[in-house]
């Protein structure tokens, strides 16, 4: 329960507190929090069973309960949460963002929010959680984004608007077959086919736009775009995984009968987003546009994987959860560094950075080689285990979304050459200072450690993805 009321006390205190205050707060307050969720994954490593933290019958006219668990899937979702608060904190620490008494609130409470979704063990408990997340990003980026970022967030509204009412109507629906939302006990109605398609329906829908998944991914670049770096960070880092992780805990276990119907379109639409978003990615001059396509690109993949639901493909989709975090933290942060000090972020308007700033060009490199999914890194054992996974579901979807692998070395190479190496355009740029450099040090580090030694992670999430599987195929006789 402690993982809970900490960010929401920080939050409110936040609002209040002074400047100096204000950055320890933010620095110890988010430290806090990993070291508990780090605590707890020791102490459940090698486990499968559900820890219940809190549980409490909240209506019985609405069939709701204040059920808050975890187990090697939420835990891994949880550390990613842990890790990136104290990082985004340790990268802005010097800057306005941390100085913010709005920001940091904001920042604590989507952290409230985010791991709310993830311990929640009630359908609509899960759903009030996951519309609170919707409240600090959209403030984070209408008091501090830029451009035509009331526009952006507009679009953003509409389509997140629309995809939660999916949501909240399957779980309407789902109702008048239960009397609980409790997760023990949607998961094992044994829904008719009929009933299953129109319930995964609607939570595909809210997780397609939250994701997002081509086509529902146009309110994503221009969010991404107009949020400041930390907001962007915030988003793709950690808020999209909410999806991916819905549909593993949720979308497919209450509805497993209409897997088979979904399936297909949603590889198809997966793999068409990894092709489309990366051709897009490579004709941009926005170096935020740019990574903005590269993780629809990137989540393309681990959507198609997830739809497969077998052991490895989820394995290998839980690995680039946590490696598509990290990544787009480094990603967005790189090109928040650049638009910064340059004021801008055209490529065309950059060039010689290198030469000015090595260590940002050495950990800029290192990030774009982990991007593309170097060998030693963790993205090349999540990376080819998925197209593996898919290849042997349909050579034909393995060929196409192995277009990824060359794809995204082109987009991210551009990126790089373009802003650190071609003509330069600049006489000064400020190399990193010591906390950006720290930021950079402990990603790397971990792209590198997990990559060499996934089995860490597999060994955390693969009991609870084993008996995950085992309850889906027995209860519901999934095939």
């Amino acid at each position: 329960m402690e993982l809970l009321v900490i960010p929401l006390v920080l939050a409110i205190i936040s609002g209040f507190a002074t400047k100096q205050l204000l950055k320890y707060l933010a620095l110890f307050g988010t430290l806090l929090t990993f070291l508990l969720i780090a605590y707890r994954s020791w102490e459940y490593f090698g486990s499968s069973e559900l820890v219940t933290l809190y549980s409490l019958n909240a209506s019985s006219a609405f069939k709701c309960s204040f059920h808050l668990a975890y187990d090697g899937i939420t835990l891994l979702m949880l550390l990613l949460n842990g890790i990136i608060f104290p990082l985004l904190v340790l990268a802005y620490y010097h800057t306005k963002w941390i100085n913010n008494n709005r920001f940091v609130s904001m920042m604590f409470l989507m952290q409230f929010a985010l791991i709310g979704v993830f311990l929640s063990m009630d359908v609509l408990l899960f759903y009030v959680f996951w519309e609170i997340t919707l409240i600090p990003i959209f403030l984070i980026a209408y008091w501090f984004g830029s451009g035509e970022r009331k526009k952006a967030l507009i679009k953003f509204f509409i389509f997140t608007f629309v995809g939660s009412l999916a949501m909240l109507f399957s779980i309407i629906y789902l109702g008048s077959f239960t009397n609980s939302f409790n997760y023990s006990d949607v998961v094992s109605l044994g829904l008719t086919k009929e009933v299953a398609v129109w319930v995964m329906f609607g939570f595909l829908i809210a997780f397609a736009v939250k994701a997002p998944i081509f086509p529902l991914h146009s309110w994503q670049p221009d969010t991404y775009v107009s949020s400041p770096s930390p907001g962007t960070i915030l988003l793709s880092a950690l808020m999209l995984k909410m999806a991916l992780y819905g549909m593993v805990r949720w979308m497919i276990p209450l509805a497993p009968e209409a897997i088979e119907v979904f399936r297909y379109p949603v590889i198809i639409l997966s793999i068409i987003g990894i092709i489309y978003a990366a051709i897009i990615a490579i004709r941009l001059d926005d170096i935020k546009r740019v990574f903005a396509y590269a993780s629809i690109s990137h989540v393309g993949l681990i959507a198609g994987g997830i739809m497969i639901f077998t052991k490895d493909s989820l394995y290998a989709s839980f690995l680039q959860m946590l490696n598509h975090g990290l990544i787009a933290l480094a990603l967005f942060m790189s090109a928040g560094i650049l638009e910064e000090r340059l004021q801008t972020r055209s490529l065309a308007q950059m060039g010689g950075v290198a030469k000015l700033a090595p260590r940002f060009a050495m950990f800029f490199a290192i990030i774009a080689f982990a991007s593309v999914s170097v060998p030693f890194s963790m993205g090349f054992v999540g990376e080819f285990l998925l197209l593996k996974e898919i290849y042997s579901f349909s050579w034909i979807s393995g060929l196409l979304a192995g277009t990824t692998l060359i794809l995204g070395a082109i987009y991210t190479l551009r990126a790089y050459q373009l802003s650190m190496f071609s003509a330069p355009k600049i006489s000064e740029f400020k190399d990193l200072h010591f906390n950006e450099w720290l930021v950079y040090i402990k990603i790397s580090i971990l792209l590198v450690v997990l990559g060499l030694f996934p089995h860490f992670i597999f060994d955390l999430v693969g009991p609870s993805i084993d008996k995950l599987l085992d309850s889906v195929f027995t209860i519901n006789l999934l095939k």
